[in-house]
Parts: structure tokens; C-alpha cells; sequence
């Protein structure tokens, strides 16, 4: 059975160190889409830090899709239509909040404006989030942050300050939260039904897919949703050793186009 629908991760999967598409992985993902399969760019990324790859791939035609803040946004890519839509309440911001600076940690929340920080030494890693997505930053109280559609939340800080805090969360968190590490200084914390794996099956049912017929590629742990829920998952060879363990395909790393090599090998006729 071919596989019609291939989701792919951006940062250490997509693009190369140089944070750029290949012109391997573009021509192998124009090749894809005249064969009709659906490529879909599924990050932890907001819109506006995906857009300039959308055009870049032509990602932006009918029957295009998104997968965007790890599976809480979802949305066709020509209008901007949700398919899939779930934030946090103000009760989760203020409880993640006040986590953050138990454990003393750096902290963010982020809606579809831009990134907010109750922090008034805004971290660096802010700063680079900001930079990477293309969002202006953002300094709330936490009172001011009541009337705010918040989709996702981050704990940013030094890997070592960061590892030390994750040790530190009461089990009740992973209970009511979705939390996954997507770079060794980035904690992503989500409502409790949001992954890239949820918003992968949504799109699949939608599409009348088999799960024989789906593909996800990635790279680190908020990969391992959708990794675990398509029929041929596929970690790249930089990716986290962990995730190796539950591939179908190991391909190439991302400084050697990794998902051309992917589509060629496993997809394309």
C-alpha cells in the first residue's frame, strides 16, 4: 500500500544546521507532491515561523495543511482555515506560571500574536524563540494575561537548569499536561489531548487514510507522538536515541538531506 501522507518535523529533520531546505529535499518533496502524496509540516512552531517554509515548498496550494504549536493549531495553508484548535486555560497559565518560578526557571507563553513573558529579565532563549519564529516578544504580569487565547506554554533555560527543573515537576503536571522536550533548553507545556500524533490521525481520518499509508519524520521527543501512530515512522540519524528504538527506517541525518533520502527510498515510484 503507498503512502500518501508524510508529515515532517522542521528543526533537525526539515532543515540542515544552516537552517536551510536542501535542494535535495526540495526536489524530492516537489516530486512527492506531483505524485500526490500530502506533505505536511507538523512543528512546535506558531504560524508565522513556518510561513516563509510553506512557500518555500509550495505548501500553500488546495488541500495543503499545517501542523503547527505541536498539534494545537491546525489549519489549511491557502486560507488560513482551523481544522484543529486548543488552548490553555488562564487557571493552567497561572499554575504553570507560578511552577516556573518554583523551580526557577524561565518561562513563556505563546498565542498566535506573539510570546509572553511575565519574566522582566526576559531570557535568551526568549530572545532566540522570538528570532526563530518571527513573533515579537511580549511583558505581561500575570494578571494581564487573563483575556489571552494561549496555545502553548515553555520552560526555556540552560540544559543543566532545565534538566533540574524537569526532575523537579510533581507527577500531577504530566496528568493534566502534555509535556515534551523538544531541544535539550526548550520544555513544551500543552493542553492534556494535544500532540503532533493527535493532529496527524485527525488529518488522516480526514483524508480517508489507512495507517499503512502514513508517514511522520523526526527527530527528538515532541516527534514521538506522530512517530507512534503512523504505519512507517522514520527517525533521522541524528535524532534522539530513544526515538530510534520505535522506527520502522532510520534515514540520513539532516546535514545529509535525511528526508530526501526518506521520500526517495521509501515513498516516491
Amino acid at each position: 500500500m503507498s503512502i500518501k501522507l508524510v508529515a515532517v518535523d522542521i528543526d533537525g529533520t526539515l532543515l540542515n544546521n544552516k537552517k536551510e531546505i536542501t535542494p535535495e529535499v526540495f526536489a524530492a518533496v516537489q516530486k512527492a507532491k506531483k505524485q500526490g502524496v500530502k506533505v505536511v509540516i507538523a512543528t512546535g512552531r506558531p504560524i508565522a515561523g513556518v510561513e516563509n517554509l510553506l512557500k518555500e515548498l509550495n505548501l500553500k496550494e488546495h488541500g495543503d495543511y499545517v501542523i503547527t504549536f505541536n498539534g494545537g493549531l491546525v489549519q489549511d495553508t491557502v486560507n488560513g482555515n482551523t481544522i484543529v484548535s486548543e488552548t490553555l486555560s488562564y487557571d493552567d497559565y497561572l499554575d504553570l506560571e507560578f511552577l516556573s518560578r518554583k523551580l526557577g526557571v524561565h518561562m513563556h507563553a505563546i498565542t498566535k500574536k506573539g510570546i509572553y513573558t511575565a519574566n522582566r529579565n526576559i531570557g535568551k532563549y526568549t530572545v532566540h524563540e522570538s528570532n526563530l519564529v518571527h513573533m515579537p516578544i511580549f511583558y505581561r504580569t500575570p494578571e494581564e494575561m487573563i483575556d489571552k487565547s494561549i496555545i502553548k506554554m515553555m520552560f526555556i533555560d540552560e540544559p543543566d537548569v532545565l534538566d533540574a527543573a524537569i526532575a523537579k515537576i510533581p507527577e500531577q503536571y504530566y496528568d493534566r499536561f502534555n509535556i515534551v522536550k523538544s531541544t535539550p533548553f526548550y520544555l513544551e507545556l500543552l493542553p492534556k489531548t494535544v500532540s503532533k500524533g493527535n493532529a496527524l490521525l485527525h488529518l488522516a481520518k480526514k483524508m480517508n487514510l489507512e495507517k499503512a499509508q502514513t508517514m511522520a519524520i523526526g527527530d527528538e521527543e515532541n516527534d514521538r507522538a506522530m512517530l507512534e501512530v503512523v504505519g512507517n515512522p522514520v527517525v533521522m540519524e541524528n535524532g534522539n536515541s530513544e526515538l530510534k528504538k520505535i522506527a520502522k527506517y532510520i534515514t540520513k541525518s539532516n546535514e545529509e538531506s535525511g528526508v530526501a533520502y526518506a521520500l526517495r527510498k521509501w515513498v516516491l515510484k
